[in-house]
């Protein structure tokens, strides 16, 4: 009875060292796991740097045209609007037409100017008469010289009616046209046909801005105002190009806080192939800056969130690929900074990563 009682023993220890080795042999198995030709072809690689961990802040602002590539255009005189001949967004030509204004200081600059004409003629007459008297003692020095004054101040008038005229591109009709000084987009109409307009008006009718660059104007809370410098890379994102990512640099940040949003604004420069970017566009601007502390890092793709842990594929050889969990400090869009687990100059796997872990793990 005591033999079978020891027999039964001995088998049961048999299952379970059997057991034991079963399971020590699985991890032999997925060592002896190694990419295929096509897995190597699909996957990237990427080996681990040990830099400054980067932070970023979102800033929310705003797409405005460049000022220094902007013209706004005032009526130079007082009248009704006859006609309109560009509206807002239209790309304009420097020098066209935009509106015509009938205007009665239009006529009398065009009376003036006729009357300057006219009085250059006379005291030209007059100096030439006054010549040929004082040449046959008809005539004193006096007498011609105030002729010549006469003719000097006639001429300067009808010089200052033409520089008017050539301001004001009058061109002999009691109509002021405004033209456009510079090409570009009309970002601002306020002008409608029939209206009076004042030549003292404090808003302009139209306002012009090329936007081959543009300027976004994002908000900086007083919080965030000590970790936001000149210079510091920024990425833009805007709703209309959602997969388009904009790079930039911080221009310059406004020393004066705004009393109703209690914010300062920072100013990036950017360029803008195909008027992609249009004024008044809302804006999301993220800044990156470092962290004091160097930290292991690598491609964000690289890392593989699986069971609420974060791995690497640490890549010895096509036969030698390790699965390594990493404590992750931060994990941004393009880098991933990891506090443990993993050290610098180790390869991992990056495009493919998720693939491989499959492959080795299930």
């Amino acid at each position: 009875m005591k033999k079978l009682k020891y027999l039964y023993i001995a088998a049961g220890l048999s299952v379970i060292i059997a057991g034991c080795e079963k399971k020590h042999e699985a991890p032999e198995a997925s060592q002896r796991f190694a990419m295929t030709e096509k897995m190597m072809q699909e996957c990237t690689f990427a080996s681990a740097t040990n830099d400054f961990a980067q932070n970023e802040i979102k800033l929310f602002g705003k797409v405005t045209a460049d000022n220094n590539n902007m013209a706004q255009v005032f009526p130079a005189v007082s009248g009704s609007v006859t006609a309109i001949k560009a509206e807002l967004g239209d790309y304009v030509k420097q020098g066209q037409l935009l509106a015509s204004v009938m205007s009665s200081e239009v006529a009398g600059f065009r009376s003036q100017t006729s009357d300057a004409d006219a009085d250059v003629s006379i005291a030209e007459r007059n100096l030439q008469s006054t010549k040929d008297m004082y040449e046959g003692k008809l005539a004193s020095e006096k007498e011609l010289v105030m002729a010549q004054k006469e003719l000097d101040k006639a001429k300067a008038e009808q010089s200052r009616m033409r520089e008017i005229n050539r301001l004001y591109k009058l061109k002999g009709s009691s109509v002021y046209n405004m033209y456009a000084p510079i090409s570009g987009y009309i970002v601002s109409k306020d002008i409608s046909p029939n209206e009076i307009l004042t030549s003292n008006r404090e808003n302009s009718v139209f306002t012009i801005a090329k936007l081959d660059n543009v300027w976004v104007l994002a908000n900086v809370n007083e919080s965030d105002l000590s970790r936001i410098k000149q210079g510091q890379d920024v990425k833009i994102e805007t709703i209309a190009y959602p997969d388009r990512k904009i790079k930039g640099k911080i221009d310059k940040i406004f020393n004066v806080i705004d009393p109703d949003t209690r914010a300062a604004k920072a100013l990036i420069k950017v360029e803008n192939p195909g008027v992609a970017l249009k004024p008044e566009m809302n804006a999301t601007v993220t800044v990156h800056y470092a962290d004091t502390q160097k930290y292991t890092a690598v491609p964000s793709e690289a890392i593989v969130f699986d069971k609420s842990r974060n791995y690497v594929m640490v890549y010895k050889g096509r036969d030698n690929v390790e699965t390594r969990e990493v404590d992750v400090y931060r994990q941004l869009d393009d880098t991933t900074y990891i506090a443990s687990g993993l050290k610098e100059g180790e390869k991992v796997i990056v495009k493919g990563a998720l693939l491989i872990y499959d492959a080795i793990n299930d």
